[in-house]
């Protein structure tokens, strides 16, 4: 990986790390790149089950580098907006469970990326926001458009996307926005807990959890049941599931191996 976006795996667990601490981990057009190089190296790992999407110095990430926004015609703006969503693309798209780390604050295109996780683990005392309208752009960038009315229903959405305004992590756990909240202290081992649990689980089933998350989103209640229908049946035949009812019997703990 380029120096402002570090990737490590061990144990089943893929860590991608933005490395901009200096520029508060903002997304310059060449970082969005290597991001979206190594969320695709860790999908494409067998070695890796679970992903940390985290980032290094202060915040988690700032969201768009400020440097880039120069006057551009919008035939040249158009391909660059579309590419601050590939990495969210990638994430979602991504048949592994990803947990954003935020150790810090998470705002703009930060939150975007926070949004397209499956988990988000958030340090006491961070804060989250979409901060687009009072500088004159619209509250549904890089993916709070998707992702917010669905995460803390449309009335929450639309304060936060109107206004602008931060919340602080307690706030984001009230409304939904963030799963946990722990202290500074303890979030690194909180944050390696659970993707050691979820590493330690069955791949397909997770799989297919998540294919079936995303797929609800835009079907109707019985295209979702038919889903549900077909995602079962694949699970039901796989090893995995034949181990976890094995251990459930025999009380121990699992060892899935993907098959």
């Amino acid at each position: 990986m380029n120096d402002d976006i570090l990737l490590e795996i061990k144990d089943g667990i893929g860590t991608v790390t933005l490395n901009r601490p200096e520029r508060l981990n903002t997304l310059a057009m060449p970082t969005v790149d290597h991001l979206v190089d190594a969320l695709g190296e860790v999908a494409a790992s067998e070695d890796v089950r679970v992903v940390v999407l985290a980032g290094n110095g202060r915040r988690f990430c700032a969201g768009a580098d400020q440097a880039e926004m120069v006057e551009r015609d919008p035939q040249a703006w158009e391909p660059i907006v579309r590419r601050y969503l590939d990495p969210v693309r990638a994430i979602v798209a991504m048949d592994k469970p990803v947990i954003a780390a935020l150790h810090g604050d998470a705002v703009g295109g930060g939150l975007g990326l926070a949004l397209s996780c499956d988990f988000r683990i958030a340090a006491s005392g961070v804060r989250l926001g979409a901060p687009f309208t009072p500088i004159g752009l619209a509250g549904c960038d890089m993916s709070a458009g998707w992702f917010l009315p669905r995460l803390v229903g449309l009335g929450t959405a639309t304060d936060l996307m109107f206004t602008g305004r931060l919340v602080d992590a307690d706030e984001a756990l009230d409304i939904g926005l963030v799963h946990r909240v722990v202290a500074p202290e303890t979030f690194p081992g909180e944050v390696a807990a659970l993707a050691r649990q979820l590493a330690a689980g069955p791949p397909i089933a997770h799989r297919w959890t998540k294919r079936a998350i995303h797929r609800s989103l835009g079907v109707d209640m019985n295209a979702e049941f038919e889903f549900e229908i077909f995602a079962q049946v694949q699970c039901i035949q796989s090893d995995d599931h034949r181990e976890g009812v094995r251990a459930f019997k025999e009380k121990r703990s699992p060892v899935f191996q993907g098959r």
